[in-house]
């Protein structure tokens, strides 16, 4: 579902240009999820942001669900972020101006894809049922983290790219949060590829890679990272 051959991304700086993606290569399967780890600056955001079509390489290719990023405009782009690809930051994003309820259902709404079944299960599993007619402002941090967390899955998107996504969040609600996160992604048939420090939040996921000198390279033990 995701393939990445031969990715190079580099930055100018003022003693010269810093390479932090060197011919990379990685692929993931439909369905399957996938920890990224690496140490601050080796470039996991960035990886992220040119498979979201936010960013541009130097050189190398992008394909999700065969299509190749390369060459796409802007309009393009956008489109398959709509319908492909869902994003989670640690900053969750949310329209101030939307109710809970509006803003779940913001993505699915946009690309045609509302699902009022699968609506319910994800409220309900995240326990957001209270909460859906309150804005974001009146929420906890956790809160509007489930809200950015079911706006992500409710259109079951291919492709889930989360960058720390629990970062926020005390250890404990973290553990909450990411466990229901890898549950409802699976429920949702998404892929599932996440920037994380924390060897607890990796262990959710099926594989782990690790981002050095501008490279993937699997992880056989994440607790020895």
């Amino acid at each position: 579902m995701l393939s990445i051959r031969k990715l190079t991304r580099s930055f100018a700086q003022a003693e010269g240009s810093l390479r932090v993606l060197d011919q990379l290569d990685f692929d993931m399967g439909m369905g399957s999820s996938v920890a990224l780890l690496g140490e601050s600056g080796s470039g996991k955001s960035t990886l992220l942001h040119l498979i979201a079509g936010l960013d541009t390489p130097d050189s190398g290719d992008i394909e999700i669900l065969g299509q190749n990023l390369t060459g796409l405009n802007d309009s393009a782009l956008a489109d398959m972020r709509r319908t492909q690809v869902s994003l989670v930051f640690q900053q969750f994003h949310l329209i101030p101006t939307l109710n809970v309820a509006d803003n779940i259902q913001f993505q699915a709404a946009l690309c045609g894809r509302l699902d009022a079944a699968f609506e319910t299960r994800l409220v309900g599993r995240l326990g957001l049922q209270s909460q859906l007619k309150k804005y974001p402002h009146q929420l906890s941090r956790g809160q509007q983290q489930r809200v950015a967390i079911a706006r992500s899955l409710l259109h079951k998107p291919p492709l889930v790219l989360a960058d720390e996504p629990t970062g926020n969040l005390d250890e404990q609600s973290s553990l909450e949060v990411m466990s229901l996160f890898s549950e409802l992604v699976k429920n949702a048939g998404s892929s599932l590829l996440m920037v994380t420090h924390s060897r607890e939040m990796a262990a959710f996921m099926d594989r782990s890679v690790l981002l050095h000198n501008g490279r993937l390279s699997e992880i056989d033990d994440v607790a020895k990272v």
